[in-house]
């Protein structure tokens, strides 16, 4: 929680772990502390787990808790953790945000609620919610539509940041460019701003954002790190030369769905034993594995294996 008064500090690349299954299927908690110090010793600038890239509606939630337990001692304070802590249900999202608060989260990611497509005033009572029964964490709203048939608007952001002091930012996860300024304008530009979305990372600091929680993260983590540092330290021509770079891995990523590509690259790197994905994901297919080997090929130099 060292972070948890400074939301604003927590910049940078923040990596959306994978949750590591073991062939059988059960969480991998020494695999997944492996895979945080990987991350930490890659120059990551905080850590995630939970959020789309980690399966989180394929776990209980005594499996969500115990991953975010394991992440939460490997990382010890040493850059910010916000777990995501969202369901489709209220008093599951309340139990894994009160559970995020005690193990010293920075801050709870919190999903727009899926599947059940609220009305924009339900998302303001469902956050406002959340928001009141934890006054002294700072919330970030995660927007990604894609997920969850839902668009939260600029105009319900603004209405909750008003509302509600710890309501701090928003990862936006939507390609809707404009989206992202509408919520900067309406919400202030203090307020923080993360994109989720690979390849408006880098646009996103050009308008006023901090950071990105980048699925990316989990192939190519210095990488994406160095993109961050490039910019902030004004080397512009440098940070855009690595976010066309890094273009291919993009890709890669969504050729089937996230995260089996990226647990495909994690295993043969040998930063998991296995690249298991719980159903209704499966593995990368036959004709998946040509196109992502095609295109690792084209920026196998932004892949690092682990020092041995």
């Amino acid at each position: 929680m060292k972070f948890r008064s400074t939301p604003a500090a927590v910049k940078g690349s923040i990596a959306p772990v994978v949750t590591p299954f073991t062939a059988d299927g059960a969480v991998d908690l020494d695999g997944l502390r492996n895979l945080v110090r990987w991350q930490l010793d890659s120059g990551s600038h905080g850590i995630s787990i939970g959020g789309s890239t980690g399966e989180p509606s394929a776990q209980t939630i005594a499996e969500r808790i115990s991953a975010m337990k394991a992440v939460a001692e490997v990382i010890d304070d040493r850059v910010p953790f916000l777990p995501g802590t969202g369901s489709a249900k209220l008093d599951e999202t309340l139990e894994l945000t009160a559970a995020a608060k005690d193990l010293g989260a920075d801050i709870a990611l919190v999903i727009t609620p899926y599947y059940s497509r609220p009305t924009q005033e339900g998302l303001i009572a469902w956050y406002g919610t959340v928001a009141n029964e934890f006054p002294d964490l700072p919330i970030v709203v995660y927007n990604v539509p894609s997920r969850t048939a839902l668009d939260i608007a600029p105009d319900t952001v603004a209405t909750l940041r008003r509302k509600h002091d710890n309501i701090v930012g928003i990862k936006e996860t939507t390609k809707d460019f404009e989206h992202f300024s509408h919520v900067l304008h309406k919400c202030g530009r203090d307020f923080l701003m993360w994109s989720g979305i690979e390849l408006l990372c880098l646009p996103l600091l050009a308008i006023g954002g901090i950071g990105f929680v980048s699925a990316l993260a989990n192939i190519a983590p210095a990488a994406v790190a160095r993109m961050y540092e490039l910019y902030v330290s004004g080397d512009h021509d440098g940070a855009i030369d690595l976010h066309y770079q890094l273009a291919p891995l993009v890709e890669l990523l969504f050729v089937e769905t996230n995260p089996a590509p990226a647990k495909h690259i994690l295993q043969d790197l040998g930063l998991l034993e296995s690249g298991f994905v719980r159903a209704p994901l499966i593995e990368p297919t036959a004709k998946g594995l040509e196109r992502i080997n095609a295109l690792r090929a084209q920026a196998e130099h932004l892949l690092v294996r682990p020092a041995n």
